[in-house]
């Protein structure tokens, strides 16, 4: 796969006497790229903390016809089918351990590191931030499911059996349902897992209550 090189916004950039002393990885959603949550990384406003917005490779969509739109992964059905592209969402999640490697590599501790990510990317968050080997400052899954969930039990890594989850759904979301989101969340919690459940007037999207607690959540993970 080729993969561009990832945006990065770090908020107080001008200050240099302020140091990035965290990272969030973000996701976009399918057919998007890295700019798409660039603003609400802005709205956002979080001091010394590097975003790292990276851009899917493109590739044939099967539930779209084939056509060729950035993507995590392959889709072949309704998403939640019983049909995974699970080799696509494997390459997903080692591209992004070398996105968290590289921060590692800049010096910031895993624990000061979250995965997030909307739609496609935030099942690639969960599944990757679950199956990490170091424990990571948190995950946010914004209106997504989980992927390949018959075997977290299996692959899930212990290093990440109590990292803070912030899961957000909009009750109008007619791509991923809020019901097949609650199928994960079940799944989650059923191995344990704590996770934050937020609901939104809103259909496939992010609003303004969604971005504060963001904010919030992301201020709680990193304080």
């Amino acid at each position: 796969m080729n993969y561009k090189a990832p945006l990065e916004l770090v908020s107080n950039q001008h200050e240099s006497h302020l140091k990035v002393n965290a990272s969030v990885i973000w996701l976009h959603g399918l057919g998007s790229d890295g700019h798409d949550f660039e603003p609400i990384v802005q709205k956002l406003s979080i001091p010394n903390v590097r975003f790292i917005l990276p851009h899917a490779p493109e590739m044939a969509v099967t539930r779209n016809s084939g056509y060729i739109m950035p993507a995590w992964y392959d889709l072949y059905g309704v998403t939640g089918s019983s049909k995974e592209d699970e080799d696509g969402i494997k390459n997903s999640q080692h591209y992004v351990n070398s996105l968290i490697q590289k921060e590692l590599d800049r010096g910031i501790a895993a624990e000061r590191i979250v995965i997030a990510g909307f739609s496609q990317g935030g099942a690639i968050a969960l599944h990757t931030a679950l199956r990490y080997p170091k424990k990571l400052g948190g995950v946010m899954a914004l209106s997504t499911y989980l992927p390949v969930k018959t075997k977290l039990a299996t692959e899930a890594n212990p290093a990440n059996a109590a990292t803070p989850i912030f899961m957000a759904h909009g009750v109008f979301d007619d791509v991923i349902t809020l019901d097949m989101c609650k199928i994960s969340l079940q799944t989650l919690q059923s191995n344990h897992y704590s996770v934050s459940w937020h609901e939104y007037n809103m259909a496939h999207s992010v609003c303004m209550e969604e971005i504060s607690d963001i904010r919030d959540f992301l201020k709680q993970c990193l304080a």
